[in-house]
């Protein structure tokens, strides 16, 4: 599997963030191989014929597509490069951290960290005149850069994240309002952090210094689930994409997830999905669309 880091020789730019135009940019390369990336994406698509294989979604791409890759995440493109034009926006979080006080801005926003809804989609109406006009903005202060040219470009960066999220809200029936509470997001960023090492809930309301029924509440509201319930889905499906493009055993995953014996993983795996890890492997090697 290959990882990408972001390189800011071969970007051109001394910023952690930069846009770039599939077409115009030769040394990308959109390889079919399993790949993850240090950075986020947003791959705005004006034509394409293809798919893109994001954990266990395979999103469809065409004409006027956006999607959405959160850093690390594991994707896989499978599309016709002559076809393919698309301009992607990419940046590590540090970027806007060091700009926001609000470090759990990336986790607010429901196309990234999340696992319910697509990935991705077809704009029912163009995003060019929308969004790209914002993205030729920001190259532009990249490659001309001024004293003033970070706050810009950060500025432009949060007005064009955010005016995704209500697009993204719309096209799934999402509540779109931005949350301000952090205790919600501060668990869900805990989470993201430690689940292969942590899966109780009470580990969590120690880190936080919080009670069970706190930490509940808040998640509850948020993210309409128990702590408990987001802790074991999240563990699950950790626990699926070491299946799917992995090779290791069932033993050796226990041991990278924890478990005292490889049979309790397979417990809580059968009871999380309904199938024992190997079945839920077998059946996808075979194309199973049960999984």
């Amino acid at each position: 599997m290959k990882h990408i880091k972001f390189n800011k020789a071969i970007c051109g730019v001394e910023l952690l963030l930069n846009v770039l135009r599939f077409q115009d940019e030769p040394w990308m390369q959109l390889t079919k191989g399993i790949q993850t990336a240090d950075f986020f994406q947003v791959v705005f698509i004006k034509t394409a014929k293809g798919n893109i294989l994001i954990d266990d979604q395979e999103i469809q791409l065409g004409a006027n597509s956006l999607v959405f890759i959160s850093a690390n995440q594991k994707y896989k493109w499978n599309v016709e490069n002559d076809s393919f034009d698309a301009t992607f926006l990419i940046f590590q979080e540090e970027f806007l951290n060091e700009f926001f006080s609000d470090k759990y801005f990336t986790y607010r926003l429901l196309y990234f960290y999340q696992k319910q809804y697509h990935l991705g989609f077809q704009c029912t109406h163009d995003i060019e005149p929308e969004f790209l006009l914002k993205l030729h903005e920001m190259k532009e202060e990249l490659k001309f850069p001024k004293t003033d040219s970070v706050h810009l470009i950060r500025s432009i960066l949060y007005y064009v994240l955010i005016k995704l999220n209500r697009i993204y809200s719309a096209q799934f029936g999402i509540l779109s309002a931005i949350s301000k509470d952090n205790l919600a997001y501060q668990f869900r960023k805990l989470v993201e952090e430690h689940i292969s090492t942590k899966h109780r809930i009470d580990d969590y309301t120690e880190l936080l210094n919080i009670s069970r029924i706190t930490l509940n509440t808040a998640v509850k509201k948020q993210f309409n689930s128990t702590a408990s319930e987001f802790i074991k889905s999240r563990l699950a499906y950790e626990i699926k994409m070491e299946l799917l493009y992995t090779n290791k055993t069932i033993e050796e995953i226990s041991i990278a997830f924890n478990f005292p014996e490889a049979n309790h993983l397979t417990r809580f795996f059968k009871t999380q999905t309904g199938f024992t890890p190997s079945q839920y492997r077998l059946d996808y090697q075979n194309g199973s669309n049960n999984i």
